[in-house]
């Protein structure tokens, strides 16, 4: 189940998307985009940590991610990763959804020893338990469980591990 928390934002005849200025500060926004796309090129493991740490993602040790990993720009301090999990190339994780009429924002939450495979997508307010595993080119839409393999589009539980 997501766990999502909506968005103040005062919206007229457009869709929130068109506001997104009023849900975020744009110069922390743009800061936050600045270190993101750095990260997401930057070949060195050991100095992205670091990095995301500044903008408030807790991440613990040993985690790392691979080239081409997106992590939310608008709230990248609610992304909680434990130690010595693996990001794979070109994976996704949000915290933040703009609709048609309205907008949410959700913590993502993953345990110790996950493994994101490349090209996922993580959705805003997911939890993902430790030692869990997710496919490649898979949407994670709601919570995966400890100690299972999940994937697919909608990701589910393939196997416990």
């Amino acid at each position: 189940m997501r766990r999502l928390e909506k968005l103040d934002i005062p919206m007229q005849n457009r869709n929130s998307l068109n506001y997104m200025w009023k849900a975020r500060n744009p110069i922390r926004i743009v800061l936050n985009v600045l270190v993101i796309q750095l990260c997401r090129y930057l070949p060195f493991l050991s100095l992205k940590n670091p990095l995301y740490r500044t903008l408030g993602m807790k991440i613990g040790k040993n985690t790392a991610f691979a080239f081409g990993a997106t992590c939310d720009f608008f709230f990248p301090e609610l992304i909680e990763i434990g130690e010595n999990c693996i990001i794979g190339f070109n994976a996704t994780i949000l915290t933040h959804e703009f609709l048609i009429k309205g907008a949410n924002k959700g913590k993502v939450q993953f345990g110790d020893n996950v493994l994101i495979g490349a090209n996922s997508t993580i959705l805003a307010g997911i939890s993902i338990g430790s030692n869990s595993q997710i496919s490649a080119m898979s949407l994670v839409n709601s919570d995966v469980p400890p100690n299972c393999l999940a994937g697919g589009i909608p990701c589910k539980v393939l196997k416990k591990l």
